[in-house]
């Protein structure tokens, strides 16, 4: 008997159930760390290439340039607001004292110029990488690091490193102003770029306002002119920068000069006006290792030392192809353009040439330089390219060896001036002229720094005594005055005893003109000359074409570096007379000893 099959159950499918669909949340800036970024090992690994040329920019400044090397005569006048142990020199329109206050710390730990530059050095090494790690996460790090190469191999870059000049300086502030800006273009995610880009702009501002006003143009008329880039916070960070870093100067301007348009005024006449100049050529001249061009004639000799400039615009337009390619058309076009606008009022704006001016604009064009020297090669064939990167490396090196040979001689220049300043100062202390005391005349700023004395001109653009007002000086204090081979002396000093000074090179045949009956200070403890008073009145008084009046005396000052005792009354004076077995007259009779003497009394 066979069994009935049994017919299958029907089963009741169970009901499909849908997982709910979760949003991918998107961590907010600042939480939780989105697994696709580089972590940040990564990307501190990623800036280890940025690091090792800062390394090599300071190791070079170190062993090529700090040793030996004294301050120049820029140096002494910045360096001298901010050191205590020597008066401050006169400080004249055009200036801004940003690099000064940089300064600061090193000259208040030491008097020694070689811990000044190499805490310079240092420094500008680590603004060099800083400057460059802005623009991280708007270009490749090997573009990065070439354009730090390049910005770093140049004799400019190299020489004013460890120099307390603010040219360098504004330059690496301008580079991360231009990255902050671009980054802050972008959007709101990036919460660094608007606080860096109102730092870095104010940083330019302190070291050097005009730079700094040239440079907000560009980036403000991106602003206006590119639809994707209008961001009123961008503006406002702009302009906060700006306003922070140009107040002290601003308010210098008004305390001193009558306001910003005075001081613009006697800052373009100290500059030999401000108007259509063309010194290109000047500047190219410049190029060969003369630190200031001034007059700039001659002939225009070791021309090698002026190839890469006329490499530059093509190379740079090599970038903005590059750039165009990667689809970063607009950011080159900007950085190109900022270039452009800090280097015009120095090419077309003076009459004059330094190649330290134009160092903002090398900062920022070695960016798109880099683009195009590493975009170049791929546009060959494929077989030609090993050869063409090869003929572009020997290019590149053989430009940094003619840097190097210019640097050379730069330095060995300045050791040799600041050398002539140290023994113009030895032989003003022989001679008895020390501390306090005051210098005149040719050289008269960074000798006066050397010597510890304070320098006072009686005409030209540092005008700041009259010539009654030096006479007075003479009885109280040693007074020199410095001059030229072959110049004559100014008529209040064609009397004074003229006492030549050997070993001198760069300024051989240099006299010291010593008042008649100069006797001079004795060795003994060296006091610094307080500074004088407001040195506003001899500035306002160049500027308007008049003869500047005496400084304002302090209460309780008789000139420069002497103090006057309040006379004590009549009774206790006589008192003190009578205590000593003297008469009132006696006591007064016997002070001139300590003037014979040398000494205030």
């Amino acid at each position: 008997m066979q069994p009935t099959p049994q017919s299958p159950t029907p089963q009741t499918p169970a009901p499909r159930t849908r997982a709910p669909r979760t949003r991918r949340r998107t961590p907010p800036p600042g939480g939780e760390r989105d697994r696709t970024q580089p972590s940040p090992a990564a990307r501190a690994r990623s800036l280890l290439p940025l690091a090792a040329v800062a390394a090599a920019f300071t190791a070079a400044q170190l062993l090529l340039v700090v040793p030996g090397t004294g301050l120049g005569w820029d140096e002494t006048v910045y360096v001298s607001q901010v050191d205590p142990r020597v008066p401050a020199a006169f400080f004249s329109a055009p200036r801004a004292r940003g690099i000064s206050w940089l300064a600061a710390p090193a000259v208040a730990l030491s008097p020694s110029t070689t811990v000044l530059r190499v805490f310079l050095a240092v420094l500008s090494g680590c603004a060099l990488a800083a400057a460059l790690a802005v623009w991280r996460r708007l270009l490749p790090v090997r573009t990065l690091a070439l354009a730090g190469l390049l910005l770093a191999g140049l004799w400019t870059t190299l020489f004013y490193g460890p120099a307390a000049m603010p040219n360098l300086w504004s330059a690496l502030a301008a580079l991360a102003a231009v990255g902050f800006h671009l980054r802050a273009v972008r959007g709101p995610a990036d919460r660094a770029a608007l606080p860096g880009l109102a730092a870095a702009t104010a940083a330019v501002a302190l070291m050097r306002p005009p730079d700094a006003a040239w440079l907000a143009l560009p980036l403000a008329a991106s602003v206006l002119l590119v639809r994707r880039w209008r961001r009123p916070a961008v503006l406002a960070a702009l302009a906060a920068g700006l306003a922070a870093g140009a107040a002290p100067w601003v308010a210098e301007a008004e305390l001193r000069y009558g306001g910003v348009l005075a001081r613009l005024h006697r800052a373009g006449a100290i500059e030999g006006g401000l108007g259509p100049h063309l010194a290109v050529d000047d500047q190219l001249r410049a190029l060969a290792g003369r630190t200031l061009c001034r007059p700039c004639t001659g002939p225009w000799r070791h021309r090698a030392t002026g190839a890469w400039w006329f490499a530059l615009p093509l190379l740079a337009a090599g970038g903005l192809a590059a750039a165009g390619a990667a689809g970063r058309r607009a950011e080159a076009v900007l950085t190109t353009a900022a270039a452009g606008c800090l280097a015009a009022p120095y090419l077309f704006g003076v009459d004059y040439a330094a190649p330290r001016f134009l160092l903002p604009a090398y900062a920022l064009l070695a960016l798109p330089v880099a683009q195009g020297l590493l975009w170049l090669p791929g546009r060959v064939r494929p077989a030609l390219r090993p050869a063409a990167a090869a003929v572009l490396v020997l290019a590149l090196a053989g430009h940094l060896a003619v840097q190097q040979a210019v640097l050379r001689s730069v330095v060995a220049g300045a050791r040799t001036s600041s050398g002539d300043y140290a023994r113009l100062a030895a032989a003003l202390h022989r001679l008895g002229v020390r501390p306090p005391c005051l210098l005149t005349g040719d050289h008269a700023p960074p000798a006066a720094y050397y010597a510890g004395c304070a320098s006072r001109q009686t005409g030209g653009h540092d005008a700041s005594a009259t010539p009654a007002a030096v006479l007075a000086t003479v009885r109280r204090l040693p007074v020199a005055l410095l001059a030229a081979p072959g110049g004559v002396p100014p008529s209040y000093a064609r009397g004074w005893r003229a006492v030549p000074v050997p070993d001198l090179r760069n300024l051989h045949g240099l006299r010291v003109l010593l008042p008649p009956g100069f006797r001079g200070r004795p060795p003994g403890p060296v006091r610094a000359l307080p500074a004088a008073g407001d040195r506003a009145v001899a500035d306002r008084a160049a500027a308007s074409g008049t003869r500047a009046g005496p400084p304002p005396r302090a209460a309780g000052r008789t000139g420069p570096g002497r103090v006057r005792r309040p006379a004590p009354p009549a009774a206790a004076a006589a008192s003190r007379g009578r205590a000593c077995g003297r008469s009132p007259a006696s006591g007064r009779a016997a002070r001139p000893a300590a003037r014979r003497a040398g000494r205030p009394s």
